[in-house]
């Protein structure tokens, strides 16, 4: 009986200490902070799955896109997600990373695979890239242009 006392005593403790670090918000920030950590246990549970001989290759796929999204998100959390107006081809990049993954994984999988991740990941570079410039002031494109033109010119020159 008195063994039973003391393991209430040790769960009555413990709610109290949940309820307290609830009540002073510790909880809510860290829920708020790390929840990408729940999608990246998942991404990472399907590959282990995949690991263990318990599914088909096929699987690695959304593993691969949510470990991807899962590393945005938490990139967005800590730094902010303003920044999310200039990551959002990681979208499309996390596609590309999951079929990839299975085309390396399965040695029966088709080229179509591999030829589909490679356009998505350029696409999605592409897409970052012009994001970028539209972002950046046309002053900065300006003196880009210049410098490439006055580089242009100066090797031109030298070579002849």
């Amino acid at each position: 009986m008195a063994n039973n006392k003391y393991s209430i005593g040790i769960l009555l403790v413990a709610v109290a200490v949940v309820l307290l670090l609830g009540k002073l918000g510790v909880i809510a920030f860290l829920g708020r902070l790390f929840w990408p950590l729940l999608i990246l246990a998942i991404g990472i549970a399907l590959y282990g799955l995949y690991y263990a001989r318990m599914t088909p290759s096929w699987v690695v796929v959304p593993g691969g896109i949510l470990v991807t999204y899962s590393l945005l998100f938490l990139f967005c959390n800590i730094f902010g997600w303003g920044a999310m107006k200039y990551l959002w081809p990681v979208y499309i990049f996390g596609v590309a990373v999951g079929l990839y993954e299975w085309y390396r994984l399965d040695r029966f999988s088709p080229r179509v695979l591999l030829n589909a991740s490679v356009i998505l990941a350029a696409a999605s570079a592409l897409l970052f890239v012009i994001r970028l410039l539209f972002s950046v002031s046309l002053y900065w494109i300006v003196a880009i242009l210049v410098i490439a033109g006055l580089a242009l010119m100066y090797a031109r020159r030298r070579a002849d």
